[in-house]
């Protein structure tokens, strides 16, 4: 037997809201959806595990623009770091072949 398409995430989440308003029972969703009574139990347990995790949490992970802009930090910062390293290195070649700079202590 052929797997009917998947539900977009957002029908699923209205579904869930539904049943948990009391709105309606997960067989009446289930028939309405024309899906099966199990998959309905199974989008609203994982919407309740997923919704229990975060109050686990205590808040929200950082967001995909924080996570991007974190991780640019890093790359900025070791990018900085090995900079500094190749200015030392430059100055101590010129120093050899100058004589001491003028800059240096």
């Amino acid at each position: 037997m052929a797997r009917p398409p998947a539900f977009p995430a957002e029908e699923k989440v209205r579904i869930v809201l539904s049943i948990l308003a009391g709105e309606l029972s997960v067989a009446e969703a289930a028939r309405r959806a024309k899906v099966s009574e199990q998959s309905v139990g199974n989008w609203k347990r994982q919407f309740l595990e997923s919704g229990r995790a975060g109050l686990v949490a205590g808040k929200s992970g950082p967001s995909t623009r924080e996570q991007r802009l974190e991780a640019e930090v890093t790359e900025l910062t070791q990018a900085l770091g090995e900079a500094a390293v190749e200015i030392r290195v430059w100055k101590k070649s010129a120093e050899g072949r100058l004589g001491p700079s003028r800059t240096s202590r």
